[in-house]
């Protein structure tokens, strides 16, 4: 009987060494004459372990990590294809503590199956969400959508049905589907790993947003620093179409659909839809004002559906197990599961999905395990650059878009990011005003020269240069940048420099000058 071994094939887990440990277990088997056959999958998420390599056995998958080329003999002569053990062996993957306590809907495939085979896309239950959605009237699929409470992954918490309404209303001949996948935030790589990992969960969620606004045509948008999820969606798209899932009957009924893969260059501004929309029809990544509203007047002025990937890609559980299902998760207007990223100065950095609802201080501290270092957490901030920093005393707070809010924070595209002690956040507040000035499409005027205004700002904070009145200069920039920027980039900035000032005041001390010794 032919042994199944799964190494991955994600951008994370090649950094890490992925390749020469695929190549080394390659080596072996042959060497051997083994009979067992290796499959490149997603990650699981769970980046400290990576390369994860994982046997199926009859009792499961077990799993050993992190494997290194060096380690691959000792696994075969330990008989790790049949799950023996080895001082790298987890036991059973299902029942690692990190994997075992989340609630994966929208992830529940990555790192399990084949990425690219249809076959294993189907045995995981998938395209039950387009079939009964084939079976639907328009208005139905978007009540469905709209019942689940689910809203934009991407930042902004947009309901999705609202959206998805106004395109079906909206009239023109022809409609789109764009996929934001511009994923520029630090500490975020849910779609990365989803393209990467489960590409055909994202087709068939833009397939199902086609069938519910009329849109016949989809375009994902991703930056070019992505060419491992661009391969990877490039050729599911291929699949797709030989399989009948991307035709002009899409699985043999009357509607029509397709959709191909475009790459920008790598401009933050250009996650702003209407930045985005412009990048895609071939011009510079410049914000738009609205009204008019892409969903009236998108890409090549047509209606125009413009969703995050993971707003995308829940959209399949939704239709296949229904609204209730999937709203019976989260907390208040938050409904739901959310890939919540772990980065930055964490013992267990990764991806987690689970319902909305954990305290800040639960993702951190017990999923987390706390800093990297072992020194006391600082600070983590929520929400990518443009996001809050939240001190210990807020870690109460619990992961939902209008808790976050009430606290002047946002939780954006769910990336968190975890800084120790040493961490200075003056030099942080300056970061982001830095960033903002070189991200800046230049526009607007209090995005462009409030930036550039705000890193001079802090600069002279940093050389005790009349301070408290550079202060309350600082918070005044802050202000205006966040009523009077045309998009997010210049009105999200604040968050970063003002819970900076806020909460950690002592960082915004001048440092005291010594005079030289005579």
């Amino acid at each position: 009987m032919t042994v199944t071994l799964f190494v991955p094939r994600d951008a994370a887990s090649l950094a890490l060494g992925a390749e020469k440990v695929a190549s080394a277990i390659a080596a072996e088997i042959a060497g051997r004459g083994l009979d067992a056959r290796i499959v490149r999958n997603g990650s699981r998420g769970m980046f400290w372990l990576e390369p994860l390599v994982e046997i199926r056995t009859d009792h499961g998958r077990v799993a050993y990590g992190p494997v290194k080329a060096g380690d691959v003999k000792s696994l075969f002569d330990a008989g790790f294809l049949t799950g023996a053990d080895h001082p790298l062996c987890m036991g059973l993957t299902k029942d690692i503590p990190f994997l075992r306590q989340q609630t994966r809907l929208t992830f529940s495939r990555c790192g399990v199956t084949d990425p690219l085979s249809i076959e294993d896309y189907r045995h995981y239950q998938g395209l039950r969400g387009l079939e009964k959605a084939i079976s639907l009237t328009q208005a139905e699929i978007v009540q469905e959508v709209t019942d689940s409470g689910l809203r934009g992954r991407g930042g902004a918490g947009f309901p999705t049905g609202i959206k998805w309404k106004t395109v079906m209303e909206a009239a023109g001949p022809q409609k789109y589907i764009v996929c934001n996948a511009d994923e520029g935030d630090s500490a975020t790589f849910a779609d990365r790993m989803i393209m990467e990992g489960d590409p055909f969960v994202l087709i068939e969620g833009m397939a199902i947003a086609g069938i519910a606004t009329g849109a016949t045509k989809g375009y994902i948008y991703t930056r070019s620093e992505y060419p491992h999820a661009i391969a990877s969606m490039g050729k599911a798209i291929e699949i797709a179409r030989a399989a009948g899932i991307l035709s002009s009957s899409v699985l043999g009924s009357k509607h029509s659909f397709d959709m191909e893969v475009r790459s920008g260059a790598g401009a933050y501004v250009c996650g702003e839809e209407t930045a985005l929309l412009n990048s895609l029809e071939g011009k510079r990544g410049v914000v738009r004002a609205k009204p008019p509203l892409p969903a009236l007047k998108g890409f090549l002025g047509r209606p125009t559906v413009v969703n995050n990937v993971i707003s995308l890609a829940s959209i399949p559980v939704i239709m296949d197990r229904g609204a209730p299902f999937y709203r019976d998760f989260g907390m208040g207007r938050s409904r739901g599961t959310i890939p919540i990223q772990i980065a930055g100065n964490v013992k267990y950095g990764g991806l987690y999905e689970t319902a909305f609802g954990l305290t800040l201080g639960e993702i951190v501290d017990h999923i987390g395990g706390g800093t990297a270092t072992g020194r006391p957490v600082k600070a983590v901030q929520v929400g990518g650059p443009l996001g809050a920093y939240f001190p210990r005393a807020l870690f109460d707070t619990p992961f939902d878009y209008e808790a976050f809010a009430a606290r002047d924070g946002l939780i954006g595209h769910a990336g968190i990011t975890v800084f120790d002690d040493t961490a200075d956040l003056m030099k942080q507040a300056r970061f982001a005003m830095e960033f903002c000035a070189i991200e800046s499409c230049a526009k607007c005027t209090p995005c462009r020269i409030g930036s550039t205004r705000g890193v001079e700002t802090v600069d002279r904070i940093a050389r005790g240069i009349e301070p408290e009145k550079n202060k309350a200069l600082l918070a005044d920039l802050c202000n205006t940048m966040k009523f009077g920027s045309l998009c997010a980039l210049g009105g999200f900035t604040p968050y970063p420099v003002m819970s900076a000032m806020t909460h950690f005041p002592e960082d915004f001390a001048p440092v005291p000058m010594v005079e030289a010794a005579e």
